[in-house]
């Protein structure tokens, strides 16, 4: 099936068919297995058309939207009002790299694109908008992202028991986030996406954060709607601090993965979770091999800093994410090692970025057979589908049914 989507799969993409098969599997994640497992992509995203904060945002504010410019020596610059000043190299992109590059954009082929992976629903997250939180300006974030979940709204309702996007909330203006909360609850969206941070930009010990009680008032609608939070990597503070010899993989270790720790410990540590009990709360595309050595570190602090460690909580920090938290990963056999003896296999969510490079689509089912075959059978079906499924309230008998009707 992937194939038939991409062609042939050019040499750098090869290693992505690499499979020590399924031998021994009651079930698999492949899309002609009539037991396939309930696959619920924690994390894919959009493909905004390229005028849409252009087209809708007041004019006020047009001038500040990112762009990219040309200067006097041909050099394309992206610029986007938080982020650092960025050279765009021309990528020239080939195969199945360029065909990622362009989908996403249509919801039907969105659905046969993820049917080809045996991908059964997703959740899904802004492209272009992952930008919108980028700037100081609280109320020019929220006029960003209304624009978007309108637009989220209007192209993936019909389609919400497969393809549901997230609504992305701007924290900086708490009374506008309160209003947009409401408002989206009332629209339909299955969660919302918050920033890493509240406040955009660099640590400032003056900038106030989740862990503080000032939040209370957005974090008691959120349990009252009942819809789940998630912190999506490079939001909060630009991610693209490391420059030249190495950036590629610096940012994406040190400034976009690494971040997403910071919400996880402000939300399980400061008695946020004992004040609003309903909360659930997911990190998204951090990975997921250090929740183990965070939710240990999380209690050694705990104890180890007790004459400082306030609120007295009445569990650990780890028992409140375990009770709470999710973290969703693309590729992470080193997390999944440690899924079954910490206790985790409740709280990873498995996505296939789709459609991103850093994801597995189109070459899922063999991305999997890689990394869960020491997985028992229901860790497996929790992690690829049913947490996702439990957490963001698809569901899954319908979607089991659907996948077989497809297949008679």
């Amino acid at each position: 099936m992937a194939g038939a989507i991409l062609g042939e799969v050019n040499e750098p993409n090869r290693w992505r068919l690499e499979s020590p098969g399924h031998a021994g599997w009651k079930r698999t994640g492949r899309p002609g297995d009539p037991d396939k497992y309930v696959m619920i992509s924690a994390d894919c995203h959009a493909n905004e058309p390229t005028n849409l904060w252009v087209d809708r945002i007041d004019a006020k504010y047009k001038s500040r939207l990112p762009r990219i410019d040309i200067d006097e020596n041909g050099v394309k610059w992206q610029i986007s009002e938080g982020w650092a000043k960025s050279r765009l190299l021309d990528s020239n992109l080939e195969g199945e790299d360029k065909v990622r590059s362009r989908a996403g954009a249509d919801p039907e082929q969105r659905i046969r694109d993820l049917a080809a992976d045996g991908v059964d629903a997703e959740i899904i997250f802004p492209n272009k908008g992952l930008t919108m939180w980028a700037t100081t300006d609280a109320d020019f974030a929220q006029a960003q992202c209304r624009i978007y979940n309108d637009w989220a709204w209007e192209t993936f309702a019909k389609y919400n028991d497969r393809l549901s996007p997230l609504a992305a909330i701007a924290t900086a203006d708490l009374p506008g986030s309160i209003k947009e909360i409401e408002r989206v609850a009332k629209m339909g969206f299955r969660g919302l996406t918050l920033p890493c941070k509240p406040i955009f930009g660099p640590h400032n010990h003056r900038d106030p954060n989740y862990n503080m009680q000032m939040f209370d008032p957005m974090w008691a609608i959120i349990e009252e709607t009942g819809m789940p939070i998630t912190f999506h990597v490079s939001t909060g503070r630009d991610p693209r601090a490391a420059r030249k010899d190495g950036g590629a993989v610096i940012n994406y270790v040190s400034h976009s993965l690494v971040p997403t720790i910071e919400p996880v410990a402000n939300l399980c540590g400061s008695g946020v979770l004992e004040r609003y009990p309903g909360i659930k709360f997911a990190a998204i595309e951090s990975g997921i091999g250090w929740v183990a050595w965070a939710l240990s570190a999380m209690d050694e602090a705990y104890h180890k800093h007790h004459m400082w460690a306030l609120p007295r909580l009445k569990m650990l920090p780890s028992e409140y994410f375990r009770a709470h938290g999710y973290a969703s990963f693309q590729e992470d056999p080193v997390g999944l090692d440690l899924a079954v003896k910490y206790d985790l296999t409740d709280n990873f969510l498995w996505a296939n970025d789709y459609p991103h490079h850093e994801g597995s689509w189109p070459h899922s089912p063999e991305a999997i057979e890689r990394q869960m075959a020491h997985l028992p059978d229901d860790a497996r079906a929790k992690i690829l589908g049913l947490n996702a499924g439990r957490l963001f309230k698809f569901d899954v008998d319908a979607l089991t049914q659907r996948h077989r009707a497809t297949l008679n």
